[in-house]
């Protein structure tokens, strides 16, 4: 059976709680500030991935190829194509299920098409500009991973939203994001540098949404459909 998502969260909508505006979990004032130390990982990993990068037969990142030509010349999944979008779709799966993120649905889905803008330029820009050769010879299209970078991304957002609440998200996400950057090198389609690249663009993008988002949508909608107090 096919459910209207609309339709759904309308039912749900009493359940939810969405109109109380002083509950924590939808904070028009909520913002991440900007810290030095939440580059690290985005940025350790850009680093790591090009440092890896380099094209000679004996290189780290062919050596890997060798051995998964070694070891899993037959392995093929399609999972990686589709589980790519899971950590971007789950909060609204949460929405509808009434577990609250700490965004708003608006501001959040804003931040989440503008990561998805900013990630997806700066994997197509870099693809172009490398020009590298998949290690399955399929196509000059290698580096980076722009798989990796979108499970990445919504991991980034995934926890930003729940990790106060559930501890463990941060962990589930970005093990998630990790496994569609591990299938990617097992079907054979990236190396390991443009899966570290690809991964830290993918975190990084959401990161600077984050900070450099204005939280101006739906604001005063929420208000007006507050002060009804329908429920």
């Amino acid at each position: 059976m096919k459910y209207n998502i609309p339709v759904i969260f309308l039912i749900f909508l009493p359940f939810v709680g969405i109109c109380q505006v002083r509950d924590s979990a939808i904070n028009f004032n909520y913002k991440p500030k900007f810290e030095y130390r939440a580059l690290a990982p985005s940025v350790s990993l850009i680093i790591a991935g090009i440092s890896v990068n380099g094209n000679a037969r004996e290189s780290f990142k062919n050596e890997i190829v060798e051995e998964r030509n070694e070891h899993l010349s037959g392995f093929h999944t399609r999972v990686d194509n589709y589980l790519q979008f899971s950590p971007v779709l789950m909060p609204y799966v949460f929405d509808i299920a009434g577990i609250k993120s700490k965004t708003d649905i608006v501001n959040r889905t804003v931040i989440t098409l503008k990561s998805q803008l900013v990630m997806m330029t700066t994997v197509y820009v870099l693809k172009n500009i490398t020009h590298q050769l998949r290690p399955d010879g399929s196509g000059y299209t290698s580096f980076p991973s722009g798989h990796t970078a979108q499970a990445f991304m919504g991991a980034a957002i995934l926890a930003e939203e729940y990790k106060d609440r559930y501890k463990w998200m941060p962990f589930a996400a970005y093990g998630v994001a990790s496994a569609v950057g591990i299938m990617r090198m097992a079907n054979n389609r990236h190396y390991i540098s443009d899966v570290l690249v690809g991964a830290g663009i993918g975190i990084l993008s959401a990161k600077i949404i984050y900070w450099t988002h204005q939280y101006k949508w739906g604001r005063k909608n929420k208000k007006q459909l507050c002060d009804k107090s329908l429920f």
